[in-house]
């Protein structure tokens, strides 16, 4: 039940954050121009295809005591930052983030053109067209971005082992929980938890799923046939 109730609270945390960063940045990739703006979407999109313990392995070493995020957070806080719940967050921030950015970016895309025109001619700027135009469209979008990023954050696993290490109470998550059962051979308990973070995952996505096709029907300028 720790390592359960520590996983909701990282994955609420870097969900939260993600939503504060994911706004802003899927904005800016899908309506600014800039030459070099792929090069920003590569990076963005480097965890998906990025084996999770070079990511890890990197994020250690800039979090360790002689790395450049580990000297920083020791100067300004007193304590080092690797094996910590912030490390946890930091890194999980990095791992989950196109999981965030892309529904958005992707949400963004999808409004009409028309309708932003419209908004521009109307007298609104940038701003004002956001938050009345581009962000009431988006709200699947929006639905799916969160729910994905605290989804994939709940089962971390290689990041989280490698930043965090397998610490009680402070980063043991429940993905570590389950690895600690099977090396134990304590695999009935494994099968418990590992059921019920895959009941969760499935009830998790099925409400994103319901919502958002509800969502599209109820703002669909076209009516159903």
């Amino acid at each position: 039940m720790e390592a359960l109730l520590l996983s909701i609270r990282l994955a609420l945390t870097v969900s939260a954050i993600l939503l504060v960063i994911g706004v802003p940045l899927a904005y800016w990739l899908t309506f600014l121009q800039w030459p070099g703006k792929f090069l920003v979407e590569a990076v963005v999109a480097l965890p998906l295809v990025l084996p999770p313990t070079v990511l890890g392995f990197y994020l250690l070493i800039a979090m360790g005591s002689h790395g450049p995020l580990g000297r920083f957070w020791q100067r300004a806080f007193g304590h080092g930052l690797a094996f910590t719940f912030t490390g946890l967050v930091i890194a999980s921030v990095l791992y989950s983030l196109p999981f965030a950015v892309q529904p958005l970016a992707a949400s963004f895309e999808s409004v009409d053109r028309k309708l932003l025109d419209a908004s521009s001619v109307l007298g609104a700027g940038r701003l004002r067209t956001f938050l009345r135009v581009i962000l009431p469209l988006s709200i699947p979008g929006v639905i799916s971005a969160i729910v994905l990023s605290f989804a994939h954050t709940l089962g971390e696993f290689g990041v989280v082992l490698m930043v965090g290490g397998n610490l009680a109470g402070a980063t043991r998550t429940v993905s570590i929980e389950i690895y600690d059962r099977v090396q134990s051979m304590d695999y009935a308990q494994a099968n418990h938890i590992a059921l019920g973070l895959l009941l969760f995952s499935f009830v998790v996505l099925s409400i994103v799923y319901g919502v958002n096709r509800h969502l599209g029907r109820i703002w669909s300028p076209w009516p159903a046939k």
